[in-house]
């Protein structure tokens, strides 16, 4: 043992001019230096606490690709959370409906379509994907489908406007969000399958962080430009938008993915509505809907916010440039830390954000009611979706983590699948009542939301731990 240990550290040693530092438990395995060496100088920069070659819940095969993999998942995930960034429902597709003179009506429709129809069809999708032993095609697949969704909104912003560009939006939105339903399955999936528990929410939230430099950027150009003549600058926008995940796609191709166990996969659509069962017999899993049917109100105040925003004269393009450039700045700083906070204590951050989210809410409705003067000020509405990113990225890091860790490799992919399921379902009939209630203005719906998040809050320091908190 001694001699093995002397071996091991002198291969260590002269690592970068004889082979990587991928090391079997019983021999050494030189696997193209060059390409290992950097991957992992890469992956230790991104996240220098980590020891890739001690893996407690992946293959071992899987855990020698594991500093390869976590550069390709950061940077795949960095690209997409950049395209949603600039074709973001909350933000900016609201922005183009309104620009583009679509009826009121219809900007309602976007972030509970956008959201519900990519949670809906994953339970028959969770299934489809488990049959297959290499699931990161599925991935690419989905991808496609919003990059081709993005282009149709380009072709319907640059010749359409009033209710035919609105309808058209909300059909290519359509087809985005059922893309978005395959990736949401099969990423979970495939990290789970290539990256050792107690690493996954620093992936996310290093992605989020990256992604939000160029949010900042990208909101700095905006609020530079101002107000365009044409509607040229958004058809660029979503453009860029679709591009990006087409390199996405070409990135995670490149992913190192083993074969997984397939069963139960044969069985079916039957199989995936019999594992809906499990939303009432398993207690953890029951738990941890209810926290997350509470917390989806998390999500639901940013179109609100907007419209505060344009009912105090926030109309010109720099002020959406100003909230793109504050939600960027707040994934940025927050993204990280999330992710981090997740993987020790995926509960606490789900509590963490509610709460933030709620005190916000209830900021908002206080200084709308006082009628103060800061409501009618740009830099007011950007701090207030700066905060709202804060929070909505703890609560979504935080459930995304805990659902992971507290799934096994067997079941991972049904569980996802039955959760956002159930969660699309909840979050149409919440979405249908915030749409109802404004009939009676805005502030009552914030008031509401900011009283479920409180719920959740409370609802997630009570969930079992799956994490080392």
């Amino acid at each position: 043992m001694q001699l093995r240990n002397l071996i091991r550290r002198a291969g260590q040693t002269v690592h970068s001019t004889l082979c990587s530092n991928a090391i079997n438990e019983r021999n050494l395995v030189i696997v193209d230096p060059l390409k290992a060496l950097l991957s992992s100088r890469v992956a230790e920069l991104l996240d220098p606490d980590e020891d890739a070659r001690t893996c407690a819940e992946i293959p071992e095969e899987a855990c020698r690709e594991q500093p390869r993999n976590r550069v390709i998942h950061i940077t795949a995930l960095t690209l997409t959370k950049v395209g949603d960034s600039l074709v973001d429902a909350k933000l900016t597709l609201t922005w183009l409906m309104a620009t583009l003179g679509a009826p009121a009506f219809m900007l309602g429709l976007l972030v509970p379509l956008r959201e519900s129809l990519a949670l809906l069809p994953q339970l028959a999708v969770g299934q489809w994907i488990r049959e297959h032993p290499v699931r990161k095609g599925f991935w690419i697949i989905g991808s496609l489908a919003q990059a081709g969704a993005i282009f149709v909104m380009a072709l319907v912003a640059a010749t359409q406007e009033g209710a035919p560009a609105g309808w058209g939006i909300l059909g290519a939105l359509i087809l985005f969000a059922l893309g978005r339903g395959i990736t949401s399955v099969a990423s979970k999936d495939v990290l789970g399958k290539t990256i050792d528990k107690q690493r996954r929410g620093v992936i996310t939230g290093t992605a989020s962080s990256i992604a939000g430099l160029v949010s900042l950027v990208l909101g700095g150009l905006l609020v530079s430009y101002g107000a365009p003549e044409t509607r040229a600058p958004l058809v660029i926008l979503l453009c860029a938008a679709a591009s990006i995940w087409l390199l996405a796609c070409l990135v995670y191709a490149k992913l190192q993915e083993f074969p997984g166990a397939t069963g139960g996969g044969s069985n079916g659509l039957a199989a995936a509505l019999a594992n809906l069962r499990l939303a009432w017999t398993d207690h953890q899993l029951r738990g941890f809907l209810l926290t997350r049917t509470l917390l989806i109100s998390s999500g639901l105040a940013a179109p609100f916010y907007v419209a505060l925003a344009s009912e105090n004269g926030q109309h010109a393009l720099r002020g959406l440039g100003m909230l793109v450039l504050m939600a960027g700045l707040a994934n940025l700083l927050s993204g990280r830390f999330w992710g981090r906070l997740a993987d020790r204590s995926s509960r606490a951050t789900m509590a963490i954000g509610g709460a933030l989210c709620a005190l916000l809410s209830l900021a908002v409705v206080l200084v709308a009611a006082l009628q103060l003067t800061v409501a009618e000020s740009a830099l007011w509405y950007g701090l207030v979706i700066f905060i709202f990113y804060l929070g909505h990225s703890a609560v979504r890091l935080g459930r995304k983590t805990y659902l992971i860790d507290m799934a096994t490799p067997e079941n991972r992919a049904q569980l996802v699948a039955v959760s956002n399921t159930l969660i699309g379902v909840f979050l149409l009939i919440i979405g249908g009542a915030s749409s109802w209630l404004s009939v009676w203005g805005i502030l009552p719906v914030l008031l509401a939301l900011a009283v479920l998040c409180v719920g959740g809050s409370i609802m997630a320091m009570r969930l079992p731990r799956v994490s080392h908190d």
